[in-house]
């Protein structure tokens, strides 16, 4: 009982000075409805990657040409990176390797008719659609024979490339621009959206070999992927892939790689680290929010015990402990704080709710239990923090001094 009345004792005191009481709740409001926001908007973002990562298989290696150097300055990826590489590595470790898809990388300006729009483009093989488990949802992929074509011209379109090139028609075998040169639809592919590092559905493919001397006009890739035969061995044909490429770059012992091995493990891990980094500044900029709505709490705390002196010194006169104004104040403190984090979690969530109908084919936002219980326990804490303070000089006041005070 002592305790109920306490609190309904803190309620009045706060409703006698309604609208200073609510500007002081601001602070810890928009504080915590950062929290909520900013961690709902990283924790949906980074579980999509994620989960695009895992949907590509646990036995996929990745392989990255290496940042080139000059006199040590890095001067952009290396070029030596070449289907060669593909070729020497399904010949050497055929049995180890179940698929292995190259890729070169770039953007364009793609046009049809009056349309026009930037694109990813992406040269790759027909095997990098087995690797990845993607098919056409209208037309075909393109077969081996064209893949090898240093001359073909058909190519694929991601779902949303046909939606704004051609909206509703039927792009199967029709032409269109990309950079100077003009190119065949032969297929449209599933909904995918993102496909390790590129959104699939706003991407256009073309076979690798006429991508690499028709568009790009050169020999290097940005990227190899290959599928191994066995989960529990990645971590031994990533050294046997390691192996062959050196000796293919005729790179001497002792001297660094020129490319990058990543398997799944190592690319989650980076994602998880990139994650850790967001979330400290994300957690420190709402920080800011909440000491700053610490401070306007202390202040405004300072002013109800100057407010209230003589009130005080009339409950420690008829017998009040000074433990028990102590308790009070802080419970005032705490409540201005949690009606704050409470009303901050809503909206925070109202805006993560927004977000999501704003970007909803990017991810889904997630407001995590975790998110909103560290939310109240950080805003009690300022709340006890804030009040410390005040109610301990309300609970030291002189009672014959509070009482004369005017």
């Amino acid at each position: 009982m002592f305790y109920i009345r306490l609190a309904l004792t803190a309620f009045r005191s706060l409703e006698t000075n309604f609208m200073r009481s609510l500007l002081a709740t601001l602070g810890v409001l928009i504080g915590v409805a950062s929290v909520v926001a900013c961690m709902s908007i990283l924790e949906g973002a980074s579980n999509r990657v994620i989960e695009d990562f895992k949907s590509l298989g646990s036995n996929v290696l990745y392989v990255f040409p290496a940042q080139a150097r000059i006199e040590g300055r890095l001067v952009g990826a290396s070029q030596t990176l070449v289907l060669e590489d593909m070729d020497r590595l399904r010949r050497e470790l055929r049995d180890e390797i179940v698929s292995i898809a190259p890729e070169a990388l770039g953007g364009a300006t793609v046009k049809r008719l009056q349309k026009s729009e930037e694109f990813t483009i992406v040269a790759t093989s027909e095997k990098y659609f087995e690797v990845n488990a993607f098919t056409a949802e209208r037309g075909r992929i393109f077969n081996k024979g064209e893949a090898g074509d240093d001359l073909c011209t058909n190519v694929l379109i991601g779902n949303k490339v046909a939606e704004k090139l051609f909206q509703g028609a039927d792009p199967i075998d029709e032409l269109i621009q990309i950079s100077s040169g003009t190119y065949r639809v032969i297929g449209v592919m599933q909904k995918k959206g993102n496909l390790g590092f590129i959104n699939a559905d706003e991407t256009i493919y073309m076979p690798i070999r006429a991508g690499l001397q028709r568009f790009f006009n050169r020999k290097w890739l940005n990227r190899l992927t290959i599928q191994g035969a066995d989960p529990t061995k990645l971590k031994d044909l990533q050294k046997q892939v390691r192996q062959v490429l050196r000796r293919a770059h005729g790179i001497a012992a002792g001297q660094p790689d020129d490319f990058n091995i990543f398997n799944q493990e190592q690319s989650l891990q980076n994602i998880n680290q990139a994650t850790m980094i967001f979330r400290v500044v994300f957690y420190s900029i709402a920080g800011i929010s909440l000491v700053v709505g610490g401070i306007g709490i202390m202040n405004i705390m300072l002013v109800s015990v100057t407010e209230r002196t003589r009130e005080i010194g009339v409950r420690i006169a008829v017998g009040a402990r000074r433990s028990d104004i102590l308790l009070q104040f802080l419970v005032e403190s705490m409540i201005i704080s949690l009606l704050g984090g409470g009303f901050g979690v809503l909206l925070g969530m109202m805006f993560a709710d927004l977000l999501e109908k704003v970007v909803v084919d990017l991810f889904k936002t997630q407001v995590t239990t975790t998110v909103i219980a560290a939310s109240f326990v950080t805003a009690s804490l300022v709340g006890i923090f804030s009040g410390i303070y005040p109610a301990f000089k309300a609970s030291r006041l002189d009672p014959v001094e509070a009482l004369r005070y005017e």
